[in-house]
């Protein structure tokens, strides 16, 4: 027989320990909190056997959140599978400066580029329920996977299958925000550790990362109400360059903001 301190004791050969009490705690239906207080607790086949398997295929390199199905996202709990980009702590930042900027607005119009698992546009709405909030992905299956997240979550968010800017003909928004692909195709990190496992076209964009990120400012005039803004995630050294581009697309107030790591990571402008 197997407990729950035997079982989490044999994981952390290959695992941390945080990750393991997760996967258990996963499989269990149980907070950490109860794996500790219960660690004399035997555990059924059934249970060790999925316990095992989990934590075989996070010592293989999957991401702890495609196992588990769902990330925290901005307090809230989303959930997530290989169709989408799992949620990043640093992707706050590009929420709390959208908030920051809309705080005066009366039911602003805001639209998000990419909307993956739908974390962004389904933050915004129910943080601002007054907003009209609107997100696009080119992906029919991450289109699916934000919509189940918008009604287990309850916000009100208008999902459309489209490749950025296309399927919005003639439309203006008071705050447009992304987090599009950026990392430069030849990045080694893209089959290292947990990126392998994410979908590339989320991920990567064009030689220098930056292809995506031109299209999405290039178009954003012709989107944007007057004095409407554009804000994007960034790499950690595509600052000046996406600020350029802004510039170029005749966007004033340009600036940037650091995530929690220091690293200037979203940028953003305003139209004249």
């Amino acid at each position: 027989m197997t407990t729950v301190g035997a079982a989490l004791a044999a994981a952390r050969a290959k695992l941390p320990a945080s990750e393991a009490r997760l996967l258990l705690g996963h499989v269990l239906g149980r907070q950490a909190a109860w794996l500790i207080a219960h660690d004399d607790e035997v555990l059924d086949e059934d249970a060790l056997l999925n316990f095992a398997s989990l934590a075989a295929r996070r010592a293989g390199g999957e991401p702890v959140a495609y196992l588990v199905g769902q990330r925290e996202f901005f307090g809230r709990e989303f959930a997530v599978s290989p169709a989408v980009l799992i949620p990043r702590p640093e992707t706050e930042l590009l929420v709390e400066v959208a908030l920051a900027n809309i705080a005066a607005a009366d039911a602003p119009r805001i639209l998000d580029l990419g909307t993956g698992s739908g974390c962004i546009a389904i933050t915004l709405a129910l943080e601002c329920p007054q907003a009209q909030v609107s997100a696009v992905d080119s992906s029919e299956v991450a289109l699916a996977a934000a919509r189940r997240n918008a009604a287990q979550r309850g916000g009100h968010v208008r999902f459309l299958h489209s490749d950025w800017y296309a399927a919005l003909a003639g439309e203006c928004f008071d705050l447009i925000v992304a987090n599009p692909p950026y990392i430069a195709a030849s990045d080694s990190h893209l089959v290292a550790g947990d990126l392998r496992h994410e979908p590339l076209a989320a991920l990567s964009s064009g030689s220098d990362g930056l292809e995506a990120i031109r299209r999405i400012i290039a178009a954003a005039p012709a989107h944007l109400a007057p004095g409407g803004q554009l804000w994007l995630e960034h790499g950690y050294d595509q600052a000046e360059a996406v600020h350029e581009l802004l510039a170029a697309a005749g966007l004033a107030g340009i600036e940037g903001h650091r995530d929690i790591a220091g690293i200037m990571r979203v940028s953003g402008g305003r139209l004249r």
